[in-house]
């Protein structure tokens, strides 16, 4: 569970950090509303599945299903945008680690 909730943690931050500075500076694709909506709610899911595990709820099985569908979702929308690598990554592992959670 330590995995998953640091990927959890990772990702939040990650997409937070490049929605908020990266994509509203480099403008165009990068901040298209339905792109910035998705890096906003997977980094709001990923924070509140970290917070399901710590507190060891027994519906986190449940919200990290959701989170990893947003992830997977938010790691595609910035492969197409493009020069995105590192958020996709951190999608791709932060969704990986939540289906281990379900």
């Amino acid at each position: 569970m330590q995995d998953a909730i640091k990927a959890c943690l990772d990702c939040h931050s990650m997409c937070l950090r490049m929605a908020m500075g990266y994509c509203l500076e480099r403008g165009g694709r990068h901040a298209e509303q339905k792109h910035l909506r998705l890096m906003l709610n997977c980094a709001e899911l990923c924070q509140t599945s970290a917070n399901f595990m710590l507190s060891d709820s027994p519906l986190h099985g449940r919200v990290c299903l959701i989170c990893a569908e947003a992830c997977e979702a938010c790691g595609k929308s910035c492969e197409q945008v493009g020069d995105m690598r590192e958020c996709v990554e951190e999608c791709q592992n932060c969704a990986k680690s939540c289906r281990t959670m379900t």
